[in-house]
C-alpha cells in the first residue's frame, strides 16, 4: 500500500482510460479541439523540451497565461518531471509581478503572446529567469524585447516523443501559487503531489463538486489562481471533457460556450455570474446542460442563487477556500432531510459557504483564543487544518503566526457555524466593521443590497467615526437602467427590516464602477482609501 500519490497517475490514467475524450479551447481563430491521447503525447514532448532547456528536478517553471490547452499541458509536464509549476497572476502590478518571479526563483517563463507587454515592463528586474517561451499559434513569433526566447510549438516539434518520467516522492513540490497580496507582499504557497492528489479525490466526491467522466467542465476561475480551484487536475483524473475560455471572459462568451459545448459545470467568482445573470435578463441562451455553477472567492448574494434557479433552472453551488488550502475547504450541499424544506430554509442554507470537506477540520475561535459555539450566531475566526492545507509560507516568516504548532491555519475569515455544521463567512478580519465594540458583517449587508432590483454590485466598508470608532458605508454600482432613478433612502429602507438598527449604513455612495482585485474580488482596500475621510468624498 506504499504507493506514491503523484500527478503522474492522473496523466497515465487519462491516456489509458479516456483517450477519446475531448479538450476544447476558445481561441482568437475559433475552437481548438483535441483528445486526451493528443494531450498525453504533447505532455511527453513538452517534458523533453523542458529537459533540453536545462530544467531539472526542483527548478521553478512559471506560466503567465490564460486558461487554455497549452496551460493544461504545463500543469502536468512540469510537476511530473519533478520541477515546480509556478502559475503567475497576469493581473499583478509590475512591482508585485517582479517580486513573485524573483521570490520563487523562476528559471523559465511560459507566456501567452498577448501578455508579452506586461513582462517586458519588468524584464530588467528579473534575476533568475534564463528563457521566455512564447505560447501562440502564429508564425513567425511576435516581436518582443524579452530575450532569449523560444516558440512553444517549435520546441514541441523538435522534442522527442517519449519522456522517461521519474518516480517522485509524494511529498515533492508540484506547484507554487502566491496569494493576491492585498496586504503586504504576496505570500508563496507550495503544493505537494500528495496534497493535489488528495484534494482531487475529495473534490470528485458526490457530496463535494462531484466531477465525473460524464461532466463537461469549464473553469472560468483563472488557471493562474489557486490551481483553478483544482478543476483541471480533477477533470483529468476522472476523464471529464474540459472547456477553456482563454481570455474570453465576457458574459456573452461564457454563455455561448456553455450553450455550444454543453457545459455541465462552470466555476468562477460571483462577479462573473452576476454578469451572466444580467445578460440572461436581456438575451436567450440554452443553459439546460448546466447541473451547477460553482461559486467561490467571495460571498454570492442569496437573491442571485434564487433567481438563477427559479428563472433559468440553474443550480448555484457555493464553495469556499483559500490559496493556502489548495484551495477547496467547504461546499454547500444540502443534507437529505433539508431537500424538501421550504424555499426560505433551503436558500438560506445554500447561501452559506457550507460543510467542511472530508479531510478538512474546522474550528471557530474568539479574540481570547477560545472556541465559540456552533449556534449560527456567534462569530469568530475560522481555523482549518488537513492534508492539503499549508503549514507555512515559502521562504517567508513575516506571517508565521498564521500557522500553529499543531497544524492549524488561522484563515483571517470571521465566520459562524450553525448546529448543522454549515459555515457562513461574515467577513475578513480586516474588513469587519467594529462599531461601538460590536461587529457588523459587511458580507451580510452586501448580500442583502445586491438583492435590491436596482443594484448591480455593492460593497460595504468601515469608515472612521469619532464616537463609534467605525461605521458602515455602502458603495453601490446601480444597474445601468436605474443609474438615474435610485435613491440612498430606498436602499436603507430596504435593509431596515433585515438588520439591527446599528447595522444600517450611515451613508450610501453611488459609484460608476467597482474596483476589483487581481482575482476578481471587490477591492475594499481601494474603497477604504477613497473614502477614508467619510462618504462625503464620493465621486
Amino acid at each position: 500500500m506504499d504507493y506514491p500519490l503523484t500527478l503522474r497517475h492522473f496523466l497515465e490514467r487519462a491516456r489509458t482510460m479516456f483517450p477519446k475524450k475531448e479538450i476544447a479551447t476558445k481561441t482568437a481563430t475559433g475552437m481548438h479541439r483535441y483528445t486526451y491521447a493528443d494531450f498525453y503525447a504533447r505532455v511527453h514532448r513538452l517534458a523533453n523540451a523542458l529537459a533540453e532547456l536545462g530544467v531539472e528536478q526542483g527548478d521553478r517553471v512559471a506560466t503567465f497565461a490564460w486558461n487554455h490547452y497549452r496551460h493544461l499541458e504545463l500543469y502536468f509536464a512540469v510537476p511530473c518531471m519533478g520541477a515546480v509549476l509556478h502559475t503567475v497572476n497576469v493581473r499583478l502590478f509590475p512591482s508585485q509581478l517582479a517580486y513573485v518571479i524573483n521570490h520563487a526563483g523562476d528559471k523559465i517563463i511560459f507566456v501567452d503572446a498577448a501578455l508579452l507587454p506586461a513582462l517586458e515592463k519588468v524584464k530588467d528586474q528579473l534575476k533568475a529567469v534564463e528563457r521566455f517561451v512564447i505560447m501562440g499559434d502564429g508564425e513567425p513569433m511576435p516581436e518582443t524585447t524579452l530575450a532569449p526566447t523560444s516558440g512553444y510549438e517549435s520546441l514541441l516539434r523538435a522534442a522527442g516523443a517519449e519522456f522517461a518520467f521519474p518516480q517522485l516522492a509524494e511529498l515533492s513540490a508540484a506547484g507554487i501559487c502566491y496569494t493576491s497580496g492585498t496586504t503586504g507582499d504576496p505570500k508563496g504557497v507550495v503544493y505537494t503531489h500528495r496534497a493535489l492528489f488528495l484534494h482531487s479525490m475529495a473534490e470528485a466526491m458526490a457530496d463535494a463538486v462531484g466531477i465525473s467522466e460524464r461532466d463537461t467542465v469549464m473553469p472560468v476561475v483563472p488557471m493562474f489562481h489557486a490551481n483553478a480551484w483544482g478543476l483541471p487536475f480533477t477533470s483529468t483524473m476522472v476523464g471529464a471533457k474540459q472547456v477553456f475560455p482563454g481570455p474570453n471572459l465576457q458574459p456573452r462568451d461564457l454563455a455561448g460556450l456553455i450553450q455550444d459545448e454543453k457545459v455541465t459545470l462552470a466555476a468562477g467568482v460571483p462577479t462573473l455570474w452576476i454578469g451572466l445573470h444580467n445578460l440572461l435578463e436581456r438575451e436567450r441562451f440554452d443553459l439546460s446542460s448546466l447541473r451547477a455553477l460553482l461559486v467561490g472567492g467571495a460571498a454570492v448574494p442569496r437573491s442571485l442563487i434564487e433567481s438563477f434557479e427559479k428563472k433559468y433552472g440553474v443550480t448555484v453551488v457555493h464553495a469556499w477556500g483559500m490559496t493556502e488550502m489548495t484551495p477547496l475547504g467547504t461546499i454547500s450541499r444540502l443534507k437529505s432531510y433539508l431537500l424538501d424544506a421550504p424555499d426560505d430554509v433551503r436558500f438560506a442554507y445554500r447561501a452559506k459557504q457550507g460543510l467542511a470537506m472530508p479531510g478538512v477540520e474546522v474550528r471557530v475561535v474568539d479574540e481570547a483564543g477560545q472556541e465559540v459555539p456552533w449556534d449560527g450566531r456567534t462569530m469568530g475566526e475560522l481555523w482549518v487544518r488537513g492534508p492539503w492545507i499549508a503549514g507555512s509560507y515559502y521562504h517567508d516568516t513575516s506571517l508565521s503566526g498564521a500557522f500553529t504548532s499543531d497544524g492549524w491555519f488561522r484563515t483571517g475569515d470571521v465566520v459562524t457555524i450553525d448546529p448543522e455544521g454549515y459555515m457562513e463567512i461574515t467577513d475578513r478580519t480586516k474588513d469587519l466593521v467594529k462599531s461601538g465594540g460590536e461587529w457588523i458583517s459587511s458580507v451580510a449587508l452586501e448580500s442583502a443590497l445586491m438583492g435590491h432590483p436596482k443594484v448591480f454590485e455593492a460593497a460595504v466598508i468601515a469608515v472612521p467615526h469619532e464616537k463609534w470608532q467605525e461605521r458602515p458605508v455602502a458603495c453601490v454600482v446601480p444597474k445601468a437602467e436605474h443609474a438615474n432613478n435610485i435613491m440612498k433612502e430606498e436602499l436603507v429602507e430596504f435593509l431596515r427590516p433585515k438588520f439591527p438598527k446599528f447595522w444600517l449604513p450611515d451613508d450610501v455612495v453611488f459609484i460608476n464602477e467597482m474596483p476589483k482585485t487581481s482575482v476578481g474580488k471587490f477591492d475594499k482596500r481601494a474603497l477604504r482609501e477613497r473614502f477614508r475621510e467619510g462618504a462625503s468624498r464620493q465621486s
